[in-house]
């Protein structure tokens, strides 16, 4: 028997609405982090996060259907990704993953992999 996904596990479609509508509530009111955002709405942002965790996280595959390969470094190489923009995302990310009240080891396991990508995504110490 394979085990369910974390997708399954945690709630599904909805769960990464809450999730990625909260994620972006913080961003909206970090101007740092929001100057990072070329778009004046940050809605497509939210839809292409919620479509690539959705897809990472073994709910249906349609962020490589629309986008490809997700390529992040490569998709995120224009923009400055230091060390202080890595904690701001971070930062309203373990905000928005702490709001769902996750049980454990999902929500860890969640938190274990944001941190790490993160980190992955630094492409500027300057």
């Amino acid at each position: 028997m394979e085990p369910q996904a974390l997708y399954d596990r945690i709630g599904g479609h909805e769960t990464f609405v809450k999730l990625v509508d909260e994620f972006y509530r913080g961003v909206a009111g970090d101007p740092e982090l929001r100057a990072l955002y070329p778009e004046d709405d940050l809605g497509p942002a939210t839809e292409r996060l919620r479509l690539f965790l959705e897809q990472y996280w073994g709910g249906p595959h349609t962020y490589s259907d629309t986008r490809g390969h997700p390529r992040l470094r490569i998709r995120h190489a224009p923009f400055p990704v230091t060390p202080d923009m890595r904690d701001h995302w971070l930062t309203h990310m373990i905000a928005a993953l702490d709001s769902l009240a996750l049980p454990e080891p999902e929500l860890g396991e969640f938190r274990e992999y944001v941190t790490r990508a993160a980190a992955f995504m630094i492409n500027s110490f300057g």
